[in-house]
């Protein structure tokens, strides 16, 4: 019998530095240039490939604070 091994990718962890009391979680997929547009990071919210605080998050003016953390594309971002 064949042994079957699995590397599972470790989650990059990237913090982001904002100036205000928050910043909307669209800004904030365009601010760390998870997305390049706007309109792709409105697409990957409505989708549900995006997560905050380990849960989905499908509203894309949501409110990002200091401490939360932003999951996409196997990426964390955490506000500072």
């Amino acid at each position: 019998m064949k042994k079957i091994s699995a590397r599972i990718k470790q989650k990059e962890h990237i913090e982001i530095k904002t100036d205000g009391d928050f910043i909307r979680l669209d800004a904030l997929l365009k601010l760390s240039n998870a997305v390049m547009t706007g309109g792709h990071a409105k697409i990957v919210i409505q989708e549900g490939e995006v997560k905050v605080n380990d849960e989905i998050c499908t509203a894309r003016g949501k409110k990002i604070h200091s401490g939360d953390r932003v999951e996409f594309d196997n990426i964390v971002y955490e506000v500072i």
